[in-house]
């Protein structure tokens, strides 16, 4: 397991992680910085365990949004993809019938 340092609010704290995940960790470990000191500024210090919660439960916030987006796109897609395919089946059964006629006129 690897040992990091991490930054949040101008503080050092040591967190381990899976080796192999260590930019992975420092990255949200910014993106948890950046929210941190995003509720200091909009409301001041309110003591480490109370901004970090606020911070936490504004990033939860967000990722909820994010995954009703998402699961919004993908009913979207699969509506996209079931039009496709009934549209796919429609030009088939033109190109079946054009065909057939075509044989038609030309056995005549």
């Amino acid at each position: 397991m690897a040992q990091l340092t991490i930054q949040v609010n101008g503080r050092p704290y040591t967190v381990g992680c899976e080796d192999g995940q260590e930019a992975h960790l420092m990255e949200i470990a910014r993106l948890f910085d950046r929210q941190v000191r995003q509720v200091s500024q909009d409301v001041g210090q309110l003591g480490e365990t109370r901004l970090f919660l606020m911070g936490a439960l504004l990033l939860a916030d967000e990722m909820s949004d994010l995954k009703l987006r998402l699961a919004h796109a993908q009913s979207e897609l699969a509506k996209l993809q079931a039009e496709r395919s009934r549209t796919e089946i429609a030009a088939i059964r033109a190109i079946d019938a054009a065909a057939e006629r075509i044989e038609k006129l030309a056995a005549e």
